[in-house]
């Protein structure tokens, strides 16, 4: 089994629960069921949760939800820890390079920051 956790910035503030926060109760619901699945299958099926290629080894949780697209993305830690550093409802079809980028900004800061406190 899989954990996940939100990744958080230097001062605490988590971007992926703000992005939930912004969602509606069924909307939450639903990416929450997805989550559950990314935890608990072994694989999971790549409707929900697949490698994006041309990354710095960047995931992506997707969620459709009637005409709506959500994505979550973030990184694997440890092989059994996934840290989902930020969401977005994806408008277009190719995920905004923007997004991408700032998973792997957030991704290299994580990791720096797990040095100094491991030390």
């Amino acid at each position: 089994m899989r954990r996940i956790d939100f990744y958080k910035t230097a001062t605490g503030v988590s971007p992926v629960e703000e992005f939930l926060d912004t969602l509606s109760d069924t909307q939450t619901k639903k990416i929450l069921w997805v989550m559950k699945l990314v935890r608990e299958l072994n694989p999971v099926p790549s409707q929900y949760f697949t490698k994006l290629l041309n990354t710095d080894n960047i995931w992506e949780v997707r969620v459709q939800i009637g005409g709506n697209i959500f994505r979550l993305l973030g990184f694997i830690e440890d092989d059994r820890l996934v840290i989902l550093t930020n969401g977005f409802q994806k408008k277009t079809q190719k995920t905004p390079r923007h997004e991408i980028e700032l998973a792997e900004f957030r991704k290299r800061e994580h990791q720096g920051r797990e040095v100094i406190k491991n030390g």
